[in-house]
């Protein structure tokens, strides 16, 4: 009798037979069983997150210090206008950039110091149209000041409706325009800084 003949030869006598392939873990995981019913996860599961999918981390929300942020905008916002004003007596007219550089340092200072506040933005515009304006009677001040030969200060605190006037005379459409644009960066500076 006869034994049947085999339809495949064994796989080992057979060079192009498929093998199944050897499973290794792959790409620093370690290999992982699937469990029985479920299909084998690549990822190591995690608990209440189907799938095995981690969710990128997220920024953590930076929180500071509102009123110290608006007490340090206030003192940087008085050395500002200083500044401004010697820029503008030294130069013997306005400067934009440097109005662009008021708002900007004073809303660097409170966005760094206070974080992410809806209001805080709105304050550092505020007080930078303040220290635009003060910047500008600064400069009106330290030239009156070298004419009266008295201080700025002197200057400004004694005479002030007569240099508020005089702004009030030279003030044109450009002058205005330093005004909005140092809230607007400060505005914009306070949002950046506190990201």
């Amino acid at each position: 009798m006869t034994q049947p003949q085999q339809p495949y030869p064994p796989q080992d006598s057979n060079p192009y037979a498929q093998q199944q392939p050897q499973q290794q873990p792959g790409y620093g995981y370690p290999q992982q069983q699937p469990q029985q019913g479920q299909p084998y996860a690549p990822f190591p599961q995690q608990q209440g997150r189907p799938g095995g999918f981690v969710p990128a981390p997220t920024a953590p929300v930076r929180s500071g210090n509102v009123a110290l942020a608006v007490v340090a905008a206030v003192v940087v916002a008085l050395l500002a206008a200083w500044i401004y004003g010697a820029v503008m007596k030294g130069t013997k007219h306005e400067i934009g950039y440097a109005a662009v550089a008021v708002g900007a340092l004073i809303g660097f200072v409170a966005g760094k110091v206070g974080g992410r506040s809806q209001a805080l933005p709105i304050v550092c515009g505020v007080l930078a149209l303040g220290a635009v304006y003060l910047g500008q009677l600064t400069g009106f001040a330290m030239a009156y000041g070298e004419y009266a030969n008295v201080s700025f200060v002197t200057a400004l605190t004694d005479n002030f409706s007569l240099i508020n006037d005089v702004w009030k005379h030279e003030a044109d459409f450009m002058t205005y325009l330093f005004l909005v644009i140092g809230g607007v960066a400060a505005f914009g500076s306070a949002q950046r800084a506190a990201r």
